[in-house]
């Protein structure tokens, strides 16, 4: 093919490539966007995918015109290697907020508990995730803390279970003990019916006799639901002449005289 003939050549392979990983790219984009991935992050992907066939479609351009591309590719990965060695926790970082962003193992507004923090999720960025604490403290986490780590999500699921142990005396009924607390479940609208609610002697402790009350409330009303029935238990069975006893030690002193001799 004459000179001429290759430019031609090489020209075509540009345009067609170039319109062909725009297409792709803004594909992409559509298609990420729809399935519900952050609209920055789907951006930031796209003009990536952009930027990578375009690189390709230049190569194979100059390819085209005879260009002998392999030095100018060990040139171009030696120096992504270098890059990629200086950015090593930045692209870490990014690949884990893609990974959050596509399985979504939270969303923003959950409550979760990762990185050793219990907050809710402000906002999910490219390279790190905002939480915000009960008493409003704003925390920046690398997305790799967050990813690389176990993932604790209380508000995955509509639902919560409430845990109690309410101890009482040896002295006291057992199954007095438990009408009056089922009477106090019975009085919350809060409580769910179903799952029905379960009290289970747990523990003949060294001074208590341990019940573990369950029941199962909406997420969102899980603090609440558990600060009102541990306040409500306790006035009820006192009330009742009932008492949730504590460890107790008795401390004996022994002392002798010694007689004069």
């Amino acid at each position: 093919m004459s000179w001429g003939g290759r430019v031609l050549a090489a020209l075509a392979v540009f345009v067609i490539g170039r319109w062909i990983s725009k297409a792709l790219a803004g594909w992409f984009r559509r298609g990420v966007t729809k399935a519900g991935v952050d609209d920055t992050l789907a951006r930031f992907l796209s003009n990536l995918i952009n930027i990578v066939l375009i690189a390709l479609v230049i190569l194979t351009a100059l390819s085209t015109l005879g260009v002998n591309t392999t030095n100018f590719l060990a040139i171009v990965g030696a120096a992504g290697l270098a890059v990629g060695l200086a950015l090593k926790d930045s692209l870490s970082n990014f690949a884990a907020g893609v990974m959050l962003v596509f399985f979504r193992p939270f969303k923003v507004g959950d409550f979760i508990e990762a990185a050793g923090i219990a907050a809710s999720v402000d906002s999910i960025g490219i390279f790190s995730t905002v939480l915000k604490t009960g008493d409003n403290r704003v925390i920046t986490v690398p997305n790799a803390l967050i990813y690389g780590a176990t993932i604790t999500n209380y508000s995955a699921e509509s639902t919560r279970r409430v845990d109690l142990l309410i101890g009482i005396s040896y002295d006291d009924d057992i199954g007095r003990a438990k009408a009056l607390m089922q009477g106090v479940i019975s009085e919350d609208s809060r409580i769910l019916q179903e799952p029905a609610s379960q009290m289970l002697v747990m523990e003949l402790g060294a001074s208590s006799v341990d019940i573990a009350v369950r029941v199962w409330c909406s997420a969102s009303d899980y603090w609440q639901v558990r600060s009102d029935l541990l306040e409500k238990i306790k006035t009820t069975l006192e009330g009742a002449g009932l008492s949730i006893p504590y460890p107790q030690q008795d401390l004996h002193i022994v002392s002798s005289v010694a007689g004069d001799a």
